[in-house]
């Protein structure tokens, strides 16, 4: 990928509550993107999972039903709102990818709706609070450097950030 050219980019995050209405959390959600876009943030970064609680506190079949495919709810109402604000925003999704085969995933939206390109956490964690082989496949997409008009980036999900590999495989990859 070359050298990377310095640039400032405007960051937003967005961390929100959220309960078990996953249309109300899109709405929500959706609502912080244009607030943090007219703030003039460029890419804008939601919560891990944002559509729905954190399923793996207990192992829960019924949480199942929270997940959602790629392309979905979250990366239709992502998308159109990139678009409307010309931002980049990483959509965080529990990912349904088909029968029984579910992901915690990043999907990165860019300025014209599109998908930019999907992330699957590698590490799955399974402790006490964290039964998340319960619910989730480890990825199988390696670390994905994803441009976007801003900046390139990395979308690395929670315990994954612990593995310095993951952070040096960005880095070498220009993100």
């Amino acid at each position: 990928m070359g050298a990377v050219p310095k640039r400032e980019v405007a960051l937003g995050l967005i961390q929100s509550r959220v309960g078990v209405d996953l249309d109300a959390n899109v709405e929500a959600a959706v609502a912080r993107v244009r607030q943090a876009a007219d703030r003039g943030a460029q890419v804008i970064v939601l919560q891990e999972l944002y559509r729905a609680p954190y399923p793996a506190q207990s192992e829960d079949a019924d949480r199942f039903d929270w997940a959602e495919p790629v392309p979905g709810p979250s990366t239709e109402a992502m998308g159109k709102i990139a678009r409307e604000r010309g931002v980049a925003i990483v959509v965080p999704v529990f990912e349904r990818r088909g029968p029984g085969l579910y992901h915690n995933s990043v999907a990165v939206m860019n300025p014209d709706g599109a998908l930019a390109g999907l992330y699957r956490k590698s590490h799955i964690p399974d402790d006490p609070a964290y039964y998340e082989k319960f619910y989730f496949a480890p990825g199988d997409t390696g670390v994905q450097v994803i441009e976007t008009p801003f900046c390139r980036l990395a979308p690395l999900i929670c315990w994954d950030q612990w593995f310095p590999e993951a952070a040096r495989l960005a880095a070498l990859g220009g993100a």
